[in-house]
């Protein structure tokens, strides 16, 4: 007997029992489903995860003060890095392409009858945009001259314009800060929200020395924080290397002695979050496997019943000549095919599924983008482990069949 009449003979022993061959696959089409769901929507945050850190900007690293202790007790961070640290970091570090000091602050931005207080108030550095690869849509960003005199100028983002300026076009328009006027110079493009849905254009930039004097009342030089960022994602360890020594000779630590800073780089934070993000997909996929090992015994239970209502069918068979090999093949290739047309269905709707989830995402988290990711290996190798299970549930009926005693299997009632 042929494959080819093997396979024949299989596909027809299906058609004959519909009901029983759609039961048979729904539980390998529900483990597809959810395996190909959870890793498309795994795969996606992972991606958005990766899309927000390079909205940071360009290979950043962030400096921050490190954290003291008294009487063994952890404290708030200490006021240990200064603007100066920051223009040696970009003079002197040759991995690093530019470098911005940080302030915060927080207030009420008044412009006419409106007000509104900005998420993020920040005193920054000329370089800011660069560092961050955030170009302006429309005006100019302050210089050096501005940040040596503390002027009193302001680079707005774009949601400070609706909820201020409306119709208004802001530039050259002037704005009370904590009392302070302050001439907006510069627009910043559209950012949008982040993964978590915060708006990232609800802020106002200023030169940091202007936060510092006018507004926060600080005459010291000390920042809250600067930001890097490398020549390029291969540089990375090189500068974050050379900042560390830079800092640990302008800060006077000897060696063995805890730093009075923290370097962290944007690439320990995307592995991070990929290692997190990698690991939970892999967690629920592994859940999710468990309902194709379910739909595996339920194949192995239904050839089994179809092993002992056919077996006269078998005997008959073996009587005309088949050999025990096409009897094996036969129920081989029926469970095969169950368990691929559950794959293909579950796949089909596992996809679905994701863009219902992706969409409900977007829908109920407005800005977040959360991208749809179908990943072609995920779908190839769920659909090999389809084949899989049906193959190794299968084994055990199929072999029973061909090793069935035909003249036992004749006088079969």
């Amino acid at each position: 007997m042929s494959f080819f009449d093997t396979v024949r003979t299989a596909l027809c022993a299906l058609r004959k029992n519909k009901m029983r061959a759609i039961l048979t696959v729904i539980g390998v089409v529900i483990g597809i489903a959810a395996v190909t769901t959870i890793v498309s929507i795994g795969q996606g945050a992972n991606r958005l995860v990766q899309g927000e850190l390079q909205g940071l900007g360009t290979n950043v690293i962030f400096i921050t003060p490190g954290q003291t202790k008294e009487g063994g007790v952890q404290q708030n961070d200490a006021p240990t890095l200064t603007a100066s640290d920051a223009d040696a970091i970009a003079a002197e570090c040759p991995a690093v392409l530019a470098a911005s000091p940080m302030v915060w602050t927080g207030g009420q931005v008044i412009f006419g009858n409106e007000n509104w207080s900005p998420k993020e108030m920040l005193g920054v550095g000329p370089d800011f945009l660069q560092v961050r690869a955030w170009p302006l849509e429309a005006g100019s960003f302050f210089s050096d001259a501005d940040v040596d005199a503390n002027a009193k100028v302001c680079v707005i983002g774009q949601t400070l314009i609706n909820k201020l300026f409306r119709t208004t076009n802001p530039i050259g328009q002037t704005v009370r800060i904590n009392n302070v006027p302050i001439r907006v110079i510069g627009i910043l493009a559209k950012k949008g929200a982040n993964m978590v849905g915060d708006d990232q254009d609800n802020l106002i930039v200023m030169p940091q020395t202007t936060v510092r004097k006018r507004m926060v009342g600080a005459p010291m030089d000390n920042i809250h924080a600067i930001m890097v960022s490398a020549r390029g994602m291969d540089q990375m360890g090189q500068a974050t290397k050379e900042i560390r020594n830079l800092l640990l000779e302008r800060h006077k630590i000897a060696f063995g002695d805890e730093a009075d800073f923290e370097v962290t780089d944007m690439e320990e934070v995307a592995s991070m979050l990929g290692i997190i993000t990698g690991t939970l997909t892999l967690m629920l996929s592994v859940i999710a496997g468990i309902s194709l090992v379910v739909g595996g015994v339920g194949i192995m239970n239904i050839m089994l019943v179809s092993v002992t209502e056919r077996t006269r069918e078998i005997g008959i068979r073996m009587a005309l000549g088949a050999r025990g090999r096409d009897i094996l093949w036969q129920f081989l290739i029926e469970s095969i095919v169950l368990s691929g047309i559950g794959g293909l269905i579950g796949l089909g709707l596992g996809t679905g599924m994701s863009m219902i989830v992706t969409v409900v995402i977007n829908t109920y988290k407005p800005g977040t983008d959360w991208p749809m990711v179908v990943s072609i290996p995920a779908a190839l190798v769920a659909m090999g482990f389809a084949a899989a299970v049906g193959m190794f549930f299968g084994f055990y009926p199929a072999r029973r069949a061909s090793k069935m005693d035909p003249i036992d299997a004749l006088r079969y009632e």
